[in-house]
């Protein structure tokens, strides 16, 4: 077990003896972070809206001038998936259904024909050496996926269940596109079961994001690593912010 998820567990015991929070602050908190991930997981694929841009799109309902019309239905869609996210809370463990709906949340307004439909193509990651698998191994590997979730549940921190969730699903690639803010949605929905609060990856930190999830094809260690590193300051962020 990685020496971090001491530290992990001391900062959740700190958060879990603050609950229950108000329903005013919870939902405060989910607005906050659905602002947050939204920003965060677009700009790490490339879309241009700010943070601040974000928070307009999705408070105010406005577009912003100057920027593509796909990242503002990007954001939009981000934001109306998390709320499906969170419809998923009390289940034991998502399901195929439940990923394609999700992705479908997200996707149809860019495009709706491959919106929540496994791809029919082949596609490559630009700069990774690794080939994704045949779109006909798809629907095989993602029933292997689901059908492994319980067991890894109950044998891995929950910490590191996340992000073997996110590594297997984004190696997996089901989707035409999407699939690394599908993967950070459903290891989201990972932490937040297990009352983690939600995990940001700040683009800044995308090189190395991108590098450990790369070096995860032959030894996912560096990958496991970097995402408790990013929970642990999610958890710092979290206390400064609403526990203080």
């Amino acid at each position: 077990m990685l020496p971090l998820y001491a530290e992990i567990d001391a900062l959740q015991t700190e958060i879990n003896a603050h609950r229950p929070l108000d329903a005013h602050l919870m939902a405060q908190i989910k607005e906050y972070y659905r602002i947050g991930l939204t920003y965060t997981s677009n700009a790490l694929e490339g879309n241009s809206l700010t943070e601040t841009e974000t928070k307009i799109v999705l408070e105010e309902g406005l577009t912003v001038g100057g920027k593509p019309l796909r990242d503002y239905l990007e954001a939009v869609g981000h934001s109306q998936a998390f709320d499906f996210l969170y419809t998923l809370i009390n289940k034991s463990i998502f399901t195929e259904d439940d990923i394609k709906t999700l992705h479908r949340f997200f996707y149809y307004r860019i495009d709706e024909q491959h919106a929540g439909v496994y791809r029919t193509v082949k596609v490559f990651i630009t700069g990774s050496k690794y080939p994704l698998p045949a779109p006909d191994k798809l629907t095989t590997l993602m029933q292997e996926f689901i059908a492994g979730l319980a067991q890894e549940k109950k044998n891995l921190h929950p910490v590191a269940y996340a992000a073997r969730v996110h590594k297997d699903f984004v190696f997996i690639h089901p989707f035409m596109d999407g699939n690394g803010r599908m993967a950070r949605l459903l290891m989201n929905f990972a932490l937040l079961q297990a009352c983690y609060p939600i995990t940001i990856i700040p683009p800044i930190m995308r090189s190395e994001y991108i590098r450990t999830l790369e070096k995860a094809h032959s030894d996912e260690h560096d990958f496991m690593v970097f995402i408790a590193s990013m929970v642990k300051e999610t958890q710092k962020d979290y206390i400064r912010l609403f526990l203080a």
